[in-house]
């Protein structure tokens, strides 16, 4: 993945065609060690190790300037303060950890519903379907490192890519703090002159054994035919490797069923007391929670709230309902009712709905409830696919010109559809 010391980092060009790249790998920069550094915020810019401090201790985690020294994790303690005698040790709370990891996987959550966990501090998300709501590859992924650091302080590289396997790689190049996308037509440019060591599957002995047939770099082997590669590492890991270092990944991400929810939360510049304005931001948020449910081609039973007041006691209330629904309106008449229950009228400071118990498909049931907003949703879901993201919304979120417009666009599509019948 590069060296760990970011020497090795590479950026993005402006203007990259991200259109293919809607695989995202996000990976917090030096996780635990950034972790404790909230609460040291004096020892930034030094070299920090993380680990119990005994005799036969390994090391947990490294700072960026510990790594320039040849500190790393894993290795054993005693080696780590003589590479880097100036070190400063710091013990390990997974505690920290977990709650952090868990505030980080509620953002990549919000942005899409499919997100694969690799551990507790990185994921592959598949943003393909997050365009509608927050844009291109490129802009979720910077939106998604903005609300990393505005909201937890931490600091996450991602690498974008068409497969699994480069989005991983291109993460790595990118450390610390970096954003790197790798386009499906630059894939093979981007991966032969790697070292031999960066495909997936080659350990310390596979490396020695391809190095000593002369095969240093992803190049060299993807030179060589298959059926030699097989003859030199066996049959499946010949196979494997050659595709990967021709930049063929087919795997999906993927999602366990019990880790799926949709939501979205908006933390407001200053606090809020009124409540006209608390009702349309719980309309909007629902109205978006819906939309995604829609583009997953899933419902939601249980409606989640969040409401963080201005002294930033939050405050999680769900309803579970008796049907699935992916209509706004039902979403946003749940999510009204829980915020109403409470009997707290404090400032607000931030405020969000979120989708869970997610099931494929709609309604089960003989008689939809939603079946008006249904059909009028889905009416708006094919307007902003042929007018742009951003072109149509409920109409009481926008002033008199707004709805104006949003009604002679959905009449627009509206006489489409008939003509396309008749």
């Amino acid at each position: 993945m590069g060296k760990q010391d970011g020497s090795s980092r590479q950026q993005s060009r402006d203007g990259v065609d991200d259109s293919t790249a809607t695989i995202l790998h996000a990976d917090l920069d030096a996780f635990f060690a950034s972790v404790e550094l909230l609460e040291r915020p004096d020892l930034r810019g030094l070299p920090v190790i993380v680990a119990h401090d005994g005799a036969r201790s390994v090391v947990t985690a490294a700072t960026y300037e510990a790594r320039k020294f040849g500190v790393n994790s894993a290795m054993p303690l005693a080696l780590a303060k003589r590479r880097c005698p100036q070190a400063i040790i710091l013990e390990p709370h997974l505690d920290r950890y977990q709650h952090y990891s868990r505030l980080v996987f509620s953002i990549f959550d919000d942005l899409t519903p499919r997100v694969e966990r690799l551990g507790i501090d990185e994921a592959f998300l598949d943003v393909a379907g997050a365009r509608q709501i927050f844009g291109s590859p490129v802009e979720v992924a910077t939106l998604l490192r903005e609300r990393v650091r505005a909201e937890t302080g931490l600091v996450v590289s991602v690498g974008a890519a068409s497969t699994k396997f480069v989005a991983k790689l291109a993460s790595g190049r990118s450390k610390p703090d970096g954003l790197l996308v790798v386009p499906r037509d630059e894939t093979v440019a981007f991966l032969h002159p790697l070292p031999i060591s960066q495909l997936w599957g080659v350990g310390a002995k596979t490396e020695e054994t391809l190095k000593n047939r002369g095969l240093h770099s992803i190049g060299d082997l993807a030179a060589i035919p298959v059926e030699q590669l097989k003859r030199i590492v066996g049959e499946a890991s010949g196979a494997k490797l050659h595709d990967l270092a021709w930049g063929r990944d087919p795997r999906t991400v993927t999602t366990r069923p019990d880790e799926k929810s949709i939501g979205h939360e908006e933390t407001f510049a200053t606090d809020i007391t009124d409540e006209r304005v608390i009702r349309r931001e719980l309309l909007r948020l629902s109205t978006m929670v819906a939309v995604r449910l829609r583009e997953a081609g899933m419902s939601t039973r249980t409606i989640a709230l969040k409401v963080r007041y201005g002294d930033f006691t939050t405050i999680t209330r769900s309803k579970t309902i008796a049907d699935p629904t992916s209509t706004g309106r039902r979403v946003f008449e749940e999510a009204l009712a829980l915020y109403q229950a409470l009997a707290r009228r404090d400032p607000v400071r931030l405020i969000g709905v979120r989708a869970e118990q997610l099931t494929q498909g709609g309604s089960s049931a003989l008689w939809d409830v939603d079946e008006t907003w249904t059909e009028a949703e889905g009416v708006m879901d094919a307007a902003t696919q042929r007018f742009g993201r951003g072109a149509v919304t409920q109409a009481s979120l926008l002033g008199r010109d707004g709805r104006r417009s949003i009604e002679r666009r959905l009449q627009e599509e509206l006489n489409r559809r008939d003509s396309a019948v008749d």
